[in-house]
């Protein structure tokens, strides 16, 4: 039976510090005031014991990181399932923990499991382990106690990680193809011109004939290929260092989420994936009874872009205010200008094109009519996490077809550059060598 230390004051308002054994709070603080007590202030009390039990627990691993996506949501999916089964809950999670492998969901199992037997509630062992639970899972387990419908919460929480799970593993999927046909293609062009095209250089410089300005320009990039081949991984780490150098910084990051959103073809992909990633998070949070205030916190917290941030963070100081969610949401989704952003449009796309193509999207909302009005609609008819799930589910499908659509187009596209080059190579290496045989006969 877990101890409560606990400050309260008398009849005579003199202060009184004790502890006391109870089942649970509630339990502690009725025989508190039988006692002639008023509670001003009460805790569990954390013994040796817990803590010793902690440290020499068998089976406890060395982990590193934190847990994956997937394997937290394959146990938060099995203890809905025990909990609708009517288990007692330490129990279901001694079950799971039994279930796992050793590593860090395992280790954090058993220091929630101890923290419960402490006299900690679920929220508050699992807030402790923010290694494997976030703020968004911690709080919808504390609405679902506070509401003592724990497994309903616990089922909707699920849902909403199956689905990001699936929606995440979608876009991924969809990219392998392309990423690893761009791959080999490097790896090939570079064989050719570290080994091949040196190869007939020797054969041109010995017949000593007048190279074609196309076969000049490729034995000039072979010679750079073999100088400099150290480039060809060292530009790209060089440029993510620079962007995550960049991101660092408050405005830097501002920026290149911005140039994230408003990229051609990928842009429209992040930012419908980061709308349903939001609306459902929102959605669930507001279903599970969390204040308004604190599921806006959380959201904000999820989206993973500045820009998103921003405008959650401008919705919450409207409603702190007494507004809706629907006018700072329509007011505040365009995208503020910014330096940063457009130095990397000059970058990646084609230099003062890819400024004018930002100059052009930049005011461009990352919100559009149909989520306000959904949202508008929800707030009416007191149905917003109806409505919310509403907008995730059709920007879900929206993300899928578009991935899928950018996979079709990819196809073609690398096989018309990849002919190109081949194609180059080819005539570029096969023309002096028609002179050569010219020549010979």
């Amino acid at each position: 039976m877990p101890t409560f230390q606990f400050e309260a004051m008398d009849a005579s308002g003199q202060e009184i510090k004790d502890q006391i054994e109870a089942l649970n709070e509630e339990e502690a603080q009725a025989t508190i005031r039988q006692m002639g007590y008023f509670v001003t202030k009460i805790s569990v009390k954390k013994g040796k014991k817990a803590a010793d039990k902690k440290k020499g627990r068998p089976g406890r691993t060395f982990a590193i990181g934190g847990v994956s996506t997937k394997l937290l949501t394959l146990f938060t999916r099995q203890l809905s399932i025990l909990q609708d089964a009517g288990l007692p809950i330490l129990r279901s999670l001694r079950i799971l923990e039994g279930q796992n492998k050793p590593g860090r969901l395992k280790n954090c199992l058993m220091d929630t499991c101890d923290d419960i037997e402490a006299g900690s509630t679920l929220s508050e062992a699992m807030g402790k382990q923010t290694k494997a639970f976030n703020r968004l899972y911690v709080n919808m387990i504390k609405a679902g106690e506070a509401g003592g419908a724990l497994e309903i919460i616990l089922q909707r929480l699920a849902e909403f990680l199956e689905k990001a799970q699936s929606l995440k593993r979608k876009v991924k999927g969809a990219m392998v193809y392309p990423i690893v046909v761009v791959g080999v293609a490097v790896g090939i062009l570079t064989f050719i011109m570290i080994k091949i095209v040196p190869a007939f250089q020797e054969i041109f410089d010995d017949f000593e004939i007048d190279l074609p300005p196309v076969t000049t320009a490729l034995i000039t990039t072979s010679e750079m290929t073999v100088k400099y081949w150290f480039m060809i991984p060292g530009i790209p780490i060089l440029v993510w260092l620079f962007v995550k150098v960049c991101c660092k910084f408050k405005y830097g990051r501002e920026g290149w989420d911005t140039f994230c959103l408003k990229i051609p073809v990928f842009g429209q992909i992040v930012e419908k994936n980061i709308v349903a990633r939001t609306t459902r998070t929102l959605g669930t949070l507001v279903a599970s009874g969390v204040p308004i205030l604190e599921a806006l916190n959380i959201t904000k917290e999820t989206s993973g872009n500045y820009v998103f941030e921003n405008m959650y963070s401008k919705v919450y100081d409207s409603i702190r205010e007494g507004e809706s969610i629907a006018r700072p949401m329509k007011e505040y989704s365009r995208p503020r200008f910014n330096a940063m952003a457009v130095l990397f449009w000059f970058m990646f796309v084609f230099g003062p094109i890819g400024v004018l193509i930002y100059m052009l999207k930049m005011r461009q909302r990352i919100v559009d009519d149909l989520v306000v009005n959904m949202v508008d609609v929800g707030e009416e008819t007191g149905e917003l996490d109806t409505m919310l799930y509403k907008v995730a589910d059709n920007y879900d499908e929206e993300v899928a077809v578009l991935t899928e659509s950018l996979v079709s187009l990819l196809e073609p596209l690398m096989i018309c550059i990849l002919g190109g080059m081949v194609g180059f190579i080819v005539i570029a290496l096969f023309m002096p060598l028609i002179k050569i045989i010219e020549s010979l006969s």
